[in-house]
């Protein structure tokens, strides 16, 4: 028997960050969490928020907010029969052919209709959003009282800002901020496309009169739209890693690449901003816990998070796989200086095989069943 509004006054939320393939590692861990929570139950965080392939999964689990187990397992079952066509083109004449036509655009007059231009083409990607995710699921589940917001979270290239979209239930006012804010939204296809736009990979998107592209560019802070949206403990998970050797080479006398730098610059886009908005949380919580409660302004009160990050290094595990990627793309990579033992992670961020993610999926399980105690206390489960 389905409990409803079991989790509701709970105000848990979920932070799924960004990172392409890597985002497979955060269904493991709502594997795990799945075997904590009771069957039938609905989902135990109210507030679901997430940027760039974050973003996906939570819409995905939105969806599903009456049944989490049934939401999980649609998730897990689509990452783990994967493959690179379905979320870009990557067959030669795709792959070459959109790389020369976007080096023809340039040459397109300024009054011409142009594209967003960019290395590959994710439309397979737009597909199979509409494929699998029943975007009317999301109203349906906040009026019965499964869900009390979602936000999606991407970065417009026009204003430089950081754009939370959410639906949510009507009580939950706009916010605006320095560089950052929400915005109410009937959650689609595009917004999704626009959060998980990584930049240069994949084309910009247009929403209104603005162009965006991946959330995690520009969010200085992703913890901000949960806590706007009335979240008092955040459960996060992120990619921020153990670095650990792709090959057998110590003391590396030679310079970085430019894919090693372009590798890192994703790295950065992804997670230094989390660690560093943690760090501020933290401070703000001691700082919170010195002052009377009769005292504190109104909004100021005590955050609670658990955090989850991954116990391996995925640009170590992509390089077993990387045999795996299509032929073109491994040309493409190539030419740029990016092999199987390359130091660039920018494989890891590209490598939507199924083996992969179901390495990555394993691995998230594992990481979240090590703090099942953690998990559950913080659940209150």
């Amino acid at each position: 028997m389905s409990t409803k509004r079991n989790y509701k006054d709970s105000q848990n939320a979920l932070v799924l960050t960004g990172g392409g393939a890597r985002a497979s590692y955060q269904v493991g861990v709502l594997s795990a969490i799945a075997k904590f929570v009771p069957r039938n139950h609905g989902i135990p965080f109210p507030i679901i928020c997430g940027t760039s392939a974050g973003a996906i999964n939570t819409t995905a689990l939105a969806c599903y907010a009456s049944c989490f187990h049934l939401g999980v397992k649609k998730l897990e079952w689509v990452w783990k029969n994967l493959d690179t066509n379905k979320i870009y083109h990557s067959n030669a004449n795709n792959v070459f052919g959109h790389i020369f036509s976007g080096m023809l655009a340039s040459f397109q007059a300024d009054y011409a209709n142009k594209k967003s231009r960019s290395l590959l083409n994710n439309a397979p990607l737009r597909d199979l959003l509409n494929k699998v995710i029943d975007f009317n699921r999301i109203d349906n589940n906040i009026l019965r009282g499964y869900l009390s917001a979602v936000s999606v979270t991407a970065s417009s290239y026009s204003s430089g800002d950081s754009i939370s979209f959410y639906q949510s239930e009507a009580n939950i006012a706009p916010w605006f901020r320095a560089k950052r804010r929400g915005q109410p939204s009937q959650i689609n296809s595009e917004h999704l496309m626009a959060s998980s736009a990584i930049p240069l990979v994949f084309p910009s998107v247009k929403i209104g009169q603005e162009h965006f592209g991946d959330g995690s560019i520009h969010q200085l802070s992703p913890l901000s739209p949960a806590i706007h949206l009335g979240a008092k403990n955040l459960l996060v998970v992120g990619v921020e890693q153990p670095k650990e050797p792709i090959h057998a080479k110590e003391n590396n006398p030679h310079p970085p690449t430019t894919s090693t730098i372009a590798g890192h610059l994703l790295d950065t886009i992804f997670s230094d901003t989390l660690q560093s908005d943690l760090e501020r949380m933290e401070r703000i919580n001691q700082t919170v816990a010195l002052i009377p409660p009769e005292k504190r302004q109104s909004g100021l009160t005590h955050i609670n998070s658990l955090m989850i990050n991954p116990s391996h290094d995925f640009n170590a595990m992509a390089v077993d796989y990387f045999q795996e990627l299509p032929l073109s793309i491994k040309l493409l990579l190539r030419s740029a200086g990016i092999t199987n033992d390359a130091e660039s992670s920018i494989v890891s961020y590209l490598l939507f095989e199924k083996n992969y993610c179901r390495q990555l999926i394993k691995l998230g399980f594992e990481d979240a069943m090590e703090q099942e105690v953690q998990i559950r206390d913080f659940l209150r489960i």
